[in-house]
């Protein structure tokens, strides 16, 4: 009998140990860097809603939208995991190395997003819990599954998963959406397609050899870089929607204007550059990652520092709001009319 416990304490600690190892892997299948982007975009958010959640359903709001990006990570991991193999940038995720099955992937993605799903719909409300839903959806079918390698507009309209998180973030606070955070997911809409065709262009190869029509593959380095200026100039003027709209402060309008500015100088820089210049490309994707962080917490600050306080509503609040009430709200915030904060 001592024996026969003895062996079976011995495996417990072995799966557990094995489960321990294995924690690593699974956190790389929710691709933590497009995740934490994702994250920080739903925060500001929901942060910059008119109304704004009580800590604890914010909180779980914050961990639900991380968890459906993960999600949505493993999923795309697990449909990509043939021409994840054959990409260097790529080689060294967790199923190509063996270290999780496809399975093991898809059945942690689906059960991830669920859970996200539900915790959302339980801490805020339907509304955004259906956007998450929607956007795992759309990311996984339409964009991994279709038009990722269907067509060179790939990333322009596979975007939209990416843009929506602001989105979710205001819904959960408000139950609905507005031109507010429309103008958000403009904003990460158009910014996209240069940060990542920035990106693709040290990458041809990559994506040739994977079968991933990319617009550097199909068209070429000069058609790109008109196209990744084309678009950046219209980032800059969607980044002015805030402004123009009245729910950023002066702030908000110099620091964009500026980041503006020279966002398009190395876009100019770009499109005038010749074949062999790495450098040019590169510096326009790393730039344009500190372009959307810094846009995105100056409007933060702008929110919480400035005269654009939020007015707190509980859960049970919001749920028992009147639909004329949350008319009433929709036209306060539409006249630029925010509650100032008192002192």
């Amino acid at each position: 009998m001592n024996s026969i416990a003895i062996s079976v304490s011995r495996l417990r600690l072995a799966s557990r140990s094995g489960l321990l190892e294995r924690l690593p892997h699974f956190i790389s299948l929710a691709k933590p860097r497009v995740m934490a982007l994702a994250l920080f975009t739903a925060f500001v958010g929901l942060m910059v809603a008119p109304t704004r959640l009580d800590p604890l359903p914010c909180f779980v709001a914050i961990l639900a939208i991380a968890a459906g990006a993960g999600a949505a990570g493993a999923m795309n991991m697990w449909y990509d995991a043939d021409i994840d193999a054959v990409m260097a940038r790529t080689a060294m995720r967790p199923i190509p190395r063996g270290k999780v099955s496809k399975a093991e992937a898809l059945v942690f993605g689906i059960v991830l997003g669920a859970i996200a799903v539900a915790a959302l719909a339980l801490a805020t409300n339907l509304v955004a819990a259906a956007l998450l839903a929607c956007t795992i959806l759309f990311y996984v079918v339409v964009y991994t599954a279709w038009l990722k390698r269907a067509t060179q507009q790939n990333i322009v309209i596979g975007g939209a998963a990416g843009a929506l998180p602001p989105v979710i973030g205001w819904a959960a606070a408000t139950g609905q959406s507005g031109l507010e955070p429309v103008a958000l997911f403009l904003i990460i809409f158009l910014w996209t397609p240069p940060h990542f065709w920035a990106l693709a262009l040290n990458r041809t190869d990559d994506y040739a050899r994977a079968g991933v029509p990319m617009l550097p593959v199909v068209a070429g380095r000069a058609a790109t870089t008109r196209q990744i200026l084309i678009y950046s100039g219209l980032t800059v003027l969607a980044s002015g929607l805030p402004w123009g709209l009245g729910f950023a402060g002066a702030l908000y309008g110099v620091i964009s204007s500026i980041c503006g500015a020279v966002f398009l100088l190395l876009a100019l820089q770009l499109n005038k550059s010749v074949g062999a210049d790495r450098r040019a490309a590169h510096r326009l994707f790393v730039f344009s990652i500190s372009y959307l962080f810094l846009l995105f917490v100056t409007l933060l600050v702008d929110h919480n520092v400035g005269s654009f306080a939020p007015t707190r509503l509980s859960h049970d609040d919001r749920a028992s709001a009147s639909p004329s009430a949350a008319r009433q709200s929709g036209a306060t915030r539409k006249s630029c009319t925010f509650k100032v904060r008192e002192a």
